[in-house]
């Protein structure tokens, strides 16, 4: 990507546990670059000090805004430990890298903070990312139900009347009321998705093992952009076709060889419409909350997006993509601010504070 240098621009960032993405805004709120780095951050703050270089050396700002869940990567004790410990290293970072910027952190409902206000709001700052993706959303539709279905999870949230009618403000009260589920289209081992999948002609057993991930599903299935599939796979191994039937079929206990590769890509669409009816039972949840769904529309995000239009198609509801409320300089930047919708959602209140 080219360098940028106009004035009054913004970055948006979103500190995932395995992504770090980036979105950079022009002062009318136009995309003028994205970027999405693999940043397993579970393996220590080195991580994060590479991925930002990469993006750094790509594009920079005056003004940056950060939202997190890169707080739960075990290597930190607690959320608030890795809230107060990201923040410090990030706004360290971006102040040695241009001493003039401006560094804010996302709080939810209080706003862009200042880094000596992270420590006292961390609970409002831990795994909000998706509220500032539906703060935006409310504010283009009166009725919806958004859905950015990232690598591990997938954020389901109403909004009524123009406004965001969501019941839970954190992951544990979120995961309660269906809003969060712990599912995505790369990391989310096959073993979660089902005990049993139909496979030639009969249900089988699943292996309790982590074999395989989602991310081999959507490779046999070509849902997944080899972009949004950062992520090692379970055996370290390459991430080919051949490679994805191998860990597929183990899943199941068989080898490869011992059907035709279409098998396997059968297989897959199975786990696919496993983890579709997962999610489909959230939706709906949502969906008995309103009493009229005549204009009801599914908003979809994320790397994900393919899994929220199949879901519209088989609810038989009105399926609008989130790119409809991106602008950007041109496609091939607004399909990537797509997939990093939560980072172009903090720039963009960047922007106005």
């Amino acid at each position: 990507m080219t360098q940028h240098t106009r004035i009054q621009t913004v970055i948006g960032w979103d500190i995932g546990g395995a992504h770090l993405k980036a979105v950079l805004l022009d002062a009318a709120g136009y995309v003028l670059a994205v970027s999405q780095v693999y940043c397993p951050l579970w393996r220590g703050l080195h991580e994060l000090d590479l991925a930002m270089d990469v993006i750094l050396h790509e594009f920079n700002a005056e003004k940056h805004v950060v939202t997190m869940t890169g707080e739960l990567a075990d290597i930190f004790p607690n959320r608030h430990a890795g809230v107060v410990q990201i923040a410090q290293f990030v706004a360290q970072k971006l102040s040695s890298q241009t001493p003039s910027c401006t560094v804010g952190f996302y709080a939810g409902n209080q706003g862009v903070v200042g880094i000596e206000a992270v420590e006292p709001h961390s609970a409002e700052i831990a795994s909000m990312n998706w509220l500032a993706s539906v703060q935006h959303i409310a504010h283009n539709v009166e009725q919806a139900l958004f859905i950015d279905m990232g690598s591990t999870t997938t954020d389901i949230a109403l909004v009524k009347g123009g406004r965001t009618q969501v019941r839970g403000f954190n992951d544990a009260t979120r995961m309660q009321y269906d809003e969060l589920v712990y599912t995505g289209v790369v990391r989310t081992p096959l073993m979660a998705l089902a005990q049993k999948i139909p496979y030639a002609g009969q249900q089988v057993n699943v292996a309790a093992e982590h074999f395989a991930t989602t991310a081999d599903v959507y490779t046999l299935t070509g849902d997944l952009a080899p972009a949004e599939n950062m992520t090692e796979t379970a055996d370290g191994a390459e991430k080919s076709i051949e490679a994805s039937a191998r860990r597929i079929a183990r899943m199941i206990g068989q080898d490869a060889q011992c059907a035709q590769l279409s098998a396997w890509r059968n297989l897959a669409g199975a786990f696919k419409q496993a983890q579709l009816n997962l999610i489909k039972q959230a939706v709906l949840t949502q969906i008995s909350r309103l009493e009229d769904c005549e204009n009801l529309h599914l908003i979809g995000a994320g790397a994900g997006e393919f899994m929220v239009l199949e879901l519209a198609k088989q609810l038989g509801l009105k399926y609008v993509s989130v790119g409809d409320f991106i602008h950007a300089e041109n496609y091939a930047i607004k399909n990537m601010a797509q997939v990093c919708f939560p980072a172009y959602a903090v720039a963009g209140l960047g922007l106005k504070s």
